[in-house]
């Protein structure tokens, strides 16, 4: 099966425009939905085990342009996992207490324990996304943030957690579309927001940014995942698809530590029964 999202190797340089947002020529909708589906299963199935097992974290990074998809996104991974093992850790803006600390304290505490499957809703890069786009603070500060953010991503790693950074590659013609389409949706009105029509007009710097963001921090380690996000389907199938290669590799490993267990857990209930079954009758 070919690769639905786009891989920023290491060191490589990063041309959004040249990038697609939609699906290839030779993949209809309704292939793309019946592969989700498969795929979809076997995401359910490796993070259960990811969370019985307890010898790995997951951390899914959510970024995007405002419409890109990320709360739709949000809502695929939900439906298909076991809810007692996923947690969602949204970023908005900073609070007082957070900015008096540094950029990364208040997603440090966010991160996944062992056996945990979390999902940031936007992240530590808009340290270097909205700051820098902003002025929010002065460029020699926000352009060392790359490094830290990438020694960050080393410890996360370091300490078996499995990182996995997805961009939702939106192209402004769509992003237009949809802000018009909240307008239409009397149902939706709460999603209306000045504030995405004045960001919009920052499409460029933006673009910019993330282009760096993507270059410099992807590592071999934690890598971007540029995800063509103009068809909601092809989005879910190409982070469904992503995630199950880069958990599949654990799968054997998870298994064997569970069956170990299994074991462990049948010779203590046989052992209960022996013990139950001799011990003398009104004991």
């Amino acid at each position: 099966m070919p690769s639905y999202a786009h891989l920023v190797q290491p060191g490589s340089k990063v041309n959004l425009a040249k990038i697609s947002t939609r699906a290839p020529k030779n993949l209809t909708k309704e292939k793309g939905k019946a592969l989700t589906v498969e795929l979809a299963a076997q995401l359910d199935e490796l993070e259960d085990l990811l969370y019985f097992a307890g010898d790995h974290a997951v951390l899914v990074v959510l970024q995007g342009m405002d419409t890109a998809g990320k709360d739709g996104a949000l809502r695929f991974m939900l439906q298909n996992m076991n809810a007692q093992g996923v947690r969602i850790a949204p970023f908005k803006v900073p609070t007082e207490e957070e900015l008096r600390h540094d950029f990364l304290w208040r997603v440090h505490k966010q991160t996944p324990g062992r056996g945990e499957f979390v999902v940031f809703n936007r992240s530590h890069y808009e340290d270097v996304l909205v700051v820098r786009v902003h002025n929010l603070v002065p460029e020699e500060t926000w352009s060392k943030r790359y490094e830290t953010i990438n020694q960050f991503e080393a410890l996360l790693t370091d300490s078996r957690t499995i990182v996995v950074k997805f961009f939702l590659h939106i192209s402004k013609d769509e992003q237009e579309q949809r802000l018009l389409a909240r307008e239409e949706e009397t149902e939706k009105a709460w999603k209306l927001s000045v504030g995405d029509w004045k960001e919009r007009e920052h499409w460029d710097a933006y673009q910019a940014a993330y282009s760096d963001a993507l270059e410099k921090c992807s590592t071999e380690a934690a890598p971007w995942h540029i995800v063509p996000a103009d068809q909601k389907w092809l989005r879910d199938l190409a982070i469904a698809q992503t995630i199950v290669e880069k958990l599949s590799p654990y799968k054997a490993g998870w298994m064997e530590k569970l069956s170990k267990l299994g074991a462990l857990q049948r010779a203590a209930l046989e052992e209960y029964r022996k013990a139950g079954a001799s011990a003398p009758s009104g004991t």
